[in-house]
């Protein structure tokens, strides 16, 4: 529990900010399943199509500071190297 109102502020701040972050995270894994998932029907215009919507989104998590930009990078990297291993 909070013992001063600064602290109090905090964690107020602290829940909003994870309510977002979480809904944040959820569009970015919502946007890497929907390639994975369009790669795995073996359809490369719709898996190139997805990668290109994913991207932004991806990288707006590194701007807000919520994943690292490794992490983007790699998540990145992976999908266009599946989609690019499609027949």
């Amino acid at each position: 529990m909070a013992n001063t109102k600064s602290a109090e502020k905090a964690a107020r701040q602290a829940d909003k900010h994870r309510v977002r972050n979480v809904a944040l995270r959820s569009r970015m894994r919502s946007a890497v399943r929907k390639v994975t998932a369009a790669v795995e029907g073996g359809n490369k215009e719709v898996a190139t199509s997805s990668y290109r919507e994913a991207v932004p989104v991806i990288d707006s998590l590194v701007n807000k500071q919520i994943i690292h930009r490794n992490k983007a990078n790699r998540h990145k990297s992976r999908l266009s190297a599946r989609i690019r291993a499609m027949a």
